[in-house]
């Protein structure tokens, strides 16, 4: 009876946590800006398009998971990659893993934003990278599926391209190549006013 009582209390109470996050989800075109040690992004989402991914996205924003989280990932002319990692090179923790929805239409094209995931294309959870070059081998075939893009950078594109080009090097504690040398730090995420 009382792990019945206790569990009702925290299903209740993951439920009202939920409720509470207002993901704006009346609006088609919400837009986040990134608040870097680089400079100031800010992407338009496409919820037409991608309701899913936009929707898990905003949730992460809207909750701080974003805020004080690293660019761990940037290959000059491909891809800059963060959302999974704070400055001590630890996971944050992530909520389920998402459908694929790489074949909305949009493309991996320059100065879009997409979902990171693994080789399982249903894997996306909340990494997330910007195309800093047109990345069409990144969209889905008759044969693969894609990278779900789900939005694209309105400001701040010099500030991403420059981040592209800092110097890189292997970390060895990640096991990780195509490390910035300079920590590249999100300091916050914030979904704009309506």
């Amino acid at each position: 009876m009382f792990k019945r009582i206790v569990t009702s209390v925290l299903l209740f109470s993951s439920m009202m946590a939920n409720a509470a996050v207002d993901i704006q989800p009346n609006t088609l075109y919400p837009k986040v800006e990134f608040d870097t040690t680089m400079g100031k992004i800010i992407v338009e989402l496409d919820r037409t398009r991608a309701p899913l991914t936009v929707d898990n996205f905003l949730t992460y924003v809207v909750k701080g998971e974003y805020d004080n989280t690293i660019f761990h990932r940037v290959i000059a002319d491909f891809v800059v990659q963060g959302g999974g990692l704070n400055p001590e090179l630890e996971e944050r923790e992530s909520m389920d893993p998402l459908f694929n929805e790489s074949g909305n239409g949009l493309s991996n094209s320059m100065g879009t934003i997409a979902m990171a995931r693994d080789n399982d294309p249903h894997s996306a959870t909340r990494q997330f990278y910007f195309n800093v070059d047109d990345n069409k081998n990144l969209n889905p075939s008759k044969r693969r599926w894609g990278y779900a893009v789900f939005g694209e950078v309105v400001e701040g594109m010099a500030v991403l391209e420059a981040m592209s080009y800092v110097p890189t090097q292997h970390n060895d504690h990640l096991n990780w190549p195509d490390f910035p040398v300079k920590e590249i730090l999100l300091n916050k995420a914030t979904l704009l006013a309506k």
